[in-house]
């Protein structure tokens, strides 16, 4: 199975590689004949060819005569799905999994499948033969993404950078020429403290200078700004008004971080977990709290999948919501010319159904519930929204609503 959804909107294409990855994750193998490959764009397709042949070789050498034949095979396949490509793989690379998985009753199925143009490019080259198919680095390009701005800084230095994902990029850093505590002969206390004010001041500006020119340019963009250092001194920089006005208001948290240095900007992450995780839920929270309130205090929330389905028709669902821990099919049944629908969960077989004047119904289609609803979206220009259920009201949809819910443009009456 070729997978390429480099076309579809984000949420979409993040939906369709993540229903990949938990597909794969469900493979077992007996014993470790189960081969994944990780190919960058960079990486010539002769030489990953080169790579598998070598491995074929190697293989000869598994004492188990089943499992020999089984990664040997695996390998073929592989090679044989690479001669559809050229000198380099598509953009962003590709992924391939091979291998004899695990099909009950002692019997096992050739399984191969090519990821093509994952989220994000991959970084390197992965050779990967195991009981399981390699699915982190996939996963790890599906977490939340988000764009954070990085500031360490006490006294003596200060380095600024970016949280991008889950990716720190250093970039900026200072040394102050604050002096010590202790003051050199022939200074009064008095003028040496205002002295080292001023220098603390000097450094504070420069600091700020570096944030400024760094996070102002790309604001808009900004999912937050996170500030770390000694107690003292990360709160005079921020009390003190130092950043821009606008960055100022993006601040969402600051830590106690004991390094200031590059590593400090590591620590800074490590310290600001529980905040991260709070601001990758907070746009999930704001569209619940505008489905809640609507729900509430007026006609323009719909939710369930018949209702919901039937306002997306209309095209008067603004913005679709669905729980990604939804895991249903919808089977289409045609009852006299009719659609009917039946939700029904993934692993149930197909059941029989009953049209509402009592005929018996002739199955028409079975379906991903998600992939159904977001093909009408698309046709009717509604946007979809993937809600986490790592907050109450994330809960709710997934339990009390069915996990489909919409926000309305107008009120319909369904």
């Amino acid at each position: 199975m070729s997978t390429d959804t480099q076309d579809a909107p984000d949420d979409r294409r993040r939906y369709e590689f993540r229903k990949v990855i938990e597909d794969l994750k469900e493979y077992e193998g007996s014993g470790t004949q189960l081969v994944t490959i990780y190919i960058p764009p960079d990486k010539q397709v002769s030489s990953v060819v080169a790579h598998v042949t070598q491995e074929h070789s190697e293989a000869s050498n598994i004492k188990s005569k089943q499992t020999r034949t089984n990664v040997q095979d695996a390998l073929t396949s592989i090679k044989d799905r690479l001669r559809y490509y050229d000198t380099y793989p598509p953009d962003n690379g590709i992924v391939i999994f091979s291998g004899a998985v695990d099909a009950g009753g002692g019997q096992t199925d050739m399984v191969t499948k090519v990821l093509e143009s994952p989220p994000d490019p991959i970084q390197s080259f992965r050779y990967h033969c195991d009981s399981d198919f390699l699915t982190e680095p996939l996963e790890e390009m599906l977490s939340d993404k988000g764009l954070f701005g990085l500031i360490v800084l006490d006294r003596r230095e200060a380095n600024v950078g970016w949280l991008k994902g889950k990716r720190v990029e250093p970039v900026k850093s200072a040394s102050s020429l604050v002096p010590g505590k202790q003051r050199k002969g022939g200074q009064s206390a008095q003028r040496f403290a205002r002295l080292r004010l001023e220098a603390i001041d000097n450094f504070y500006q420069e600091v700020a200078e570096m944030a400024n020119d760094l996070f102002v340019a790309q604001r808009h963009e900004l999912d937050g700004i996170l500030v770390g250092g000694p107690s003292p001194t990360k709160d005079e920089f921020l009390d003190g008004d130092y950043l821009h006005h606008e960055l100022q208001d993006h601040v969402v948290g600051k830590f106690d971080v004991s390094y200031t240095d590059e590593s400090g900007l590591y620590d800074l992450v490590d310290a600001a977990q529980e905040v991260l995780a709070d601001q990758e839920v907070m746009k999930d929270k704001v569209q619940m709290e505008e489905f809640f309130e609507n729900l509430h205090t007026g006609d323009l929330a719909t939710y369930g999948f018949e209702q919901t389905r039937r306002n997306l028709v209309m095209g008067s669902v603004d913005r679709l919501l669905i729980s990604e821990d939804l895991r249903k099919d919808v089977v289409v049944y045609d009852c006299d010319g009719q659609e009917e629908f039946e939700v029904i969960d993934r692993r149930h077989d197909t059941p029989d159904h009953q049209c509402d004047d009592g005929s018996e119904a002739e199955v028409q289609e079975r379906e991903d519930v998600i992939e159904h609803l977001i093909d009408i979206a698309e046709q009717r220009g509604t946007e979809t929204k993937f809600i986490s259920t790592d907050f109450e009201k994330g809960e709710q949809l997934h339990n009390a609503f069915g996990g489909v819910a919409g926000i309305l443009r107008y009120s319909t009456g369904i």
